[in-house]
């Protein structure tokens, strides 16, 4: 919501500011074209810094998505929402960071009406809305679920427990349970728990419904949010969270089964998004679609996971539940023929909440003012003397004890609220954060104070602990 307008009224705005923008030169001569641009952002779940080959993993084959870098733009210094998936996914949609979001941790709480997502500012620029995959921040028949928050068309999971099952009994297609073949015995009050018939595996149905998604409205605009469960764990499995149905290519290595199963979903992944890839260019909107892929979190100890075992997090320090920046720090490629510079790689620092505006200044739409992103669409462009920059990133987890964290240019700050404490990390020369320098530099930590003193509204749902 606006500071001066209702979200109805806000969205009334949308498809009028779109022609405004036009017309007033907000497009470059040259750039603008007949038809908008589509627009694709594929979402890992706990997929790791170092977990592709084109962020340095040697072991875990992913050539579609390394393509797809050497096709175009990989960040360096690019930051989820959070270290868990709710909280990130809002920061998403919301544009909004940790510190003014609705949903600040894993919790069933929904997106409500007077919530403004990126899906709605697409769909009132004249964009049909998909969302394929896990959504989490919405149950049945709340204001949060997706039909309700922009999205046109909608097949997946709605609650995350729910999600960590690859084989469930149900999905839904908008706001409807639809039965599929599997068998969960003892399933639990949203449909989690493990399969004893595994016939059909959800990411196999997300992948084909995505290629029928863009076939389905290749004649207009469209933007799909493509939010795979790979390779999250199913948490109820114990050891053999790792489902997959097959450990190819990697079933002859001398590897634990939960680890052949790591790296066999990340492989399955990259190889549907390079079967989405494809479909794109037989079509012909190759060049009239920008595809973004990253990562919700960082990588995952859970399920029989060990992010150790592959180097998950890369030269970071930290896995999911940490502010630390194995934690938050994610793998970020774009894609768009004729527009991104083709091997270009970009230090430009951003987070999810930047997707929004990002996505708003791409359809010539204008994002609500109160969002905390900045559009990175100079970045992707290569025009770093046009691209604003963040003064600082905010952070705030509600787990194993409040914390808070706060990148300043090169310097990291993290606070555990409990014990009242800040390390501080320069990021330039120790990007693995293995040297807490607080002592030594007390004015950068007084300056890190003031704004973890400013970044956040209180908020019933999310108070911090004290001491």
């Amino acid at each position: 919501m606006t500071d001066r307008m209702e979200r109805r009224d806000f969205l009334k705005t949308v498809g009028a500011s779109s022609a405004a923008l036009a017309m007033s030169g907000c497009l470059a001569a040259g750039e603008q074209k007949a038809r908008k641009p589509n627009i694709i952002y594929i979402l890992a779940d706990d997929l790791g810094y170092g977990d592709l080959g084109c962020y340095g993993q040697k072991r875990i084959e992913t050539p579609r998505l390394d393509s797809m870098a050497a096709d175009g733009m990989r960040f360096t210094d690019h930051y989820a929402g959070s270290t868990v998936c709710a909280p990130s996914r809002c920061t998403l949609m919301t544009g909004l960071h940790t510190g003014h979001c609705r949903i600040r941790g894993n919790a069933r709480l929904p997106l409500e009406r007077s919530d403004v997502t990126v899906a709605e500012l697409l769909q009132g620029a004249g964009y049909t809305t998909g969302l394929i995959g896990k959504w989490g921040l919405g149950e049945e028949a709340t204001t949060g679920v997706p039909n309700r928050q922009g999205f046109d068309d909608f097949f997946g999971y709605l609650n995350q427990r729910h999600a960590h099952n690859y084989y469930p009994e149900y999905l839904y297609r908008n706001e409807e349970r639809i039965g599929l073949k599997n068998k969960v015995p003892k399933a639990g009050q949203f449909g989690e728990g493990v399969a004893e018939e595994r016939i059909e595996y959800s990411h196999d149905l997300f992948a084909d419904e995505a290629l029928r998604f863009v076939e389905t409205h290749r004649s207009k605009p469209f933007f799909l949010y493509l939010a795979l469960t790979i390779p999250h764990a199913n948490n109820e499995a114990g050891r053999k969270g790792m489902e997959v149905p097959s450990h190819e290519p990697y079933a002859k290595e001398d590897w634990p089964d939960p680890q052949k199963g790591h790296a066999a979903m990340i492989t399955r992944m990259d190889a549907d998004i390079g079967r989405l890839l494809d479909k794109l260019k037989a079509l012909g909107l190759d060049e009239d679609t920008l595809v973004l892929f990253s990562s919700d979190n960082g990588p995952h100890r859970e399920g029989g996971g060990d992010p150790d075992f592959f180097d998950s997090n890369g030269p970071l320090r930290g896995i999911k539940r940490d502010l630390y920046e194995g934690g938050v720090r994610v793998p970020f490629i774009a894609r768009w023929p004729g527009v991104i510079e083709p091997g270009s790689v970009s230090g430009h620092v951003s987070a999810f909440w930047d997707l929004l505006p990002t996505l708003a200044d791409v359809a010539g739409v204008r994002a609500p003012r109160t969002v905390d992103g900045i559009s990175f669409l100079p970045a992707l462009r290569s025009r770093g003397d046009e691209q604003k920059k963040h003064d600082h990133l905010y952070w705030e987890f509600h787990e194993r004890g409040s914390k808070q964290a706060v990148r300043l240019g090169r310097w990291k700050g993290v606070r555990f609220v409990k014990e009242d404490r800040i390390e501080l990390y320069d990021l330039k020369d120790d990007r693995a954060e293995s040297n807490d320098v607080a002592e030594a530099n007390r004015d950068v930590v007084d300056r890190i104070t003031a704004i973890l003193g400013k970044a956040r509204t209180e908020n019933k749902h999310w108070p911090l602990e004290r001491k």
